[in-house]
């Protein structure tokens, strides 16, 4: 009988089988609706925690753990081989005794005829020695006759009837997965093919190969497969009276043993890889909610940020995590900030822009309006002297502008490079003094080492700005000092710029503005007393130096220089001075 029969059925000795009891009627009705509350649940469960390729992944990666235990399924033939041979073990030694006892005490002399077994001795020898045991013993004489078989006269004196019971009516639950489980446990490797056991009626010695070599003299053994299941396991040996072989004894037993230590190994296994995978996917899909949700969040945040949903889409806070995710959330919203700031920023300049330029065509319209309805020639000659001064500024402005729109590209483009700041301020102070008439004085600390790192092509445009910033609000014999050094700091040192003037100064509110896009506050008259052309300066300078400074990792603002003496009241403005901070080249 199977072990399917064995749990599904029971067992009566002399009693009728029960009458059939069922599920109640309804049972395959509350089967189908459990099964489709349950898919309605997997289906929201979808719906809710979508998966995604990154989930799968954690999930194949991780279940390749899995194979560890699953691997241990092949190795269960190794296992059952070494069960069966100690049974093997166990049924020869038994045999051996056996099979010495009947030759001492069951083997007779016939006249004519020789040694020979007595049946009748024989079998009650065995009777009595296999009864503990419940072996199943057969004995063959040299002729291959079998003699006597345990399992006959065991049969005779207690009948067993054995009736299989239908199975219950309806959908039982537990019934189905014992079966999915028994089912699943003969599928497992550990089952090896072998030989189906037959018997033949009536038997003899040669439908069996180890009798056949215990009548040779030799012990031999078999393990078969039985039709209704399980195995089994058979052991020859001869039984011999004086050195002469008069009989084999086959000893054989089912293998009940094996397979429920087979089946208990199975249930580990199974056990252990049911709680590795109930674990791995709980982890997985816990790893996973942890990485994907997170970045699924995000993402999802930047397409509405990307379709222009407006300012109001604020990006998942993960400060309070210290990982890669939590370093990708602030730089995201991070970068959303700066991406709103320089957006403001844009507009800010273009609002500037349209400003500005609007100014000198007012006033170029106005000129040109005006020109036409003057006949003086003096006036004409005002008026069109105006709108070249209008012209010209608006070519500067328009030159600014340019210059100021394509900075962000080139600063974004262009990495910094490493620039010796001695070899380019006496470049730029020399051909200032061969261009200019303005007095610059460089004062450099000889065999310093002032290297930065900073865009070398836009470097000279931020010193050529504050030296001109510088000129013109200096005297006509005033000097302009640019002098370097190196400071030394934890974490790298600092080397400082300063380009100091002897003009008037600039007043304490407007030492931030002055560096502010289209700024300009400049007297009337320099400090010789002459008048300044209105609209020389576009008022960028300043705004694209520090802008330049800040992209190179540094920093530059202004502050006025105070007299200590000399013919001066202590404490006065001696003129501004501009400074600019870079940190030195690693």
């Amino acid at each position: 009988m199977t072990l399917d029969a064995r749990i599904g059925n029971r067992l009566f000795r002399g009693k009728r089988a029960p009458a059939e009891t069922g599920a109640p009627r309804d049972a395959p009705e509350e089967g189908a609706r459990r099964i489709a509350r349950t898919r309605v649940l997997w289906a929201w469960l979808r719906r809710r925690r979508p998966s995604t390729s990154l989930t799968r992944r954690i999930l194949a990666i991780n279940l390749l753990v899995l194979a560890v235990p699953v691997g241990g399924f092949f190795f269960l033939d190794q296992y059952q081989e070494s069960l069966i041979d100690a049974e093997i073990e166990a049924l020869r030694v038994q045999g051996e005794v056996f099979a010495g006892a009947i030759g001492a005490g069951a083997v007779i002399v016939a006249p004519g005829v020789g040694q020979q077994i007595d049946p009748a001795r024989a079998s009650l020898m065995l009777r009595r020695l296999t009864e503990p045991t419940q072996n199943r013993a057969r004995l063959f004489v040299g002729n291959g006759v079998m003699i006597t078989d345990t399992q006959s006269v065991r049969s005779a004196r207690s009948p067993v009837r054995v009736q299989t019971l239908p199975p219950p009516k309806g959908f039982a639950p537990w019934v189905w997965g014992q079966e999915r489980f028994e089912a699943l446990l003969d599928w497992l490797p550990g089952q090896s093919e072998l030989p189906i056991y037959q018997e033949r009626v009536p038997q003899r010695a040669n439908d069996y190969r180890e009798v056949t070599v215990a009548l040779a003299g030799i012990p031999g053994a078999a393990v078969r497969r039985h039709q209704s299941g399980g195995m089994v396991i058979s052991v020859s040996v001869p039984i011999q009276r004086y050195r002469q072989v008069v009989g084999a004894l086959m000893l054989s037993r089912g293998s009940e043993e094996v397979e429920r230590a087979m089946r208990a190994i199975r249930i580990d296994i199974l056990q252990v890889f049911g709680v590795a995978f109930a674990v791995t996917i709980l982890l997985s899909v816990y790893l996973a909610a942890t990485i994907a949700r997170p970045l699924r969040r995000l993402a999802l945040a930047a397409q509405r940020v990307r379709s222009g949903s407006g300012r109001d889409v604020a990006m998942p806070d993960f400060a309070n995590r210290r990982d890669e995710i939590g370093d990708l959330g602030r730089d995201l919203r991070a970068m959303t900030e700066a991406l709103w700031q320089r957006m403001d920023a844009i507009e800010r300049f273009a609002a500037d822009v349209s400003h500005e330029i609007k100014n000198p065509l007012t006033s170029l319209r106005s000129a040109v309006e005006t020109v036409a309805r003057v006949e003086d020639p003096e006036q004409q000659k005002k008026l069109m002297s105006i709108i070249l001064d209008d012209v010209a500024r608006l070519d500067r402005l328009i030159s600014d502008i340019s210059d100021a729109s394509r900075l962000d590209a080139e600063l974004s483009r262009d990495p910094p490079t490493v620039v010796d700041l001695r070899v380019a301020l006496e470049a730029l102070v020399d051909i200032q003094t061969t261009t200019t008439s303005a007095d610059i004085v460089l004062d450099l600390e000889p065999g310093v080492d002032l290297s930065i790192d900073a865009f070398e092509d836009r470097l000279g445009q931020v010193f050529r700005n504050i030296i001109a910033n510088a000129q013109s609000f200096s005297p006509r014999e005033g000097k302009i000092i640019v002098a370097a050094n190196r400071h030394p700091r934890r974490g790298g040192d600092l080397i400082t710029v300063t380009v100091d003037d002897q003009g008037p100064g600039i007043p304490e509110a407007n030492l931030e503005s002055i560096f502010k896009r289209f700024y300009s506050d400049r007297p009337t008259e320099n400090a010789d007393g002459e008048r300044q052309k209105f609209g020389t300066h576009s008022g960028l300078g300043l705004s694209i130096s520090r802008q330049i400074v800040e992209a190179a990792g540094g920093r530059v603002w202004a502050e006025n220089r105070h007299s200590t003496g000399g013919g001066t009241v202590d404490g006065a403005v001696a003129g501004a001075r501009f400074v600019v901070e870079f940190p030195a080249a690693a």
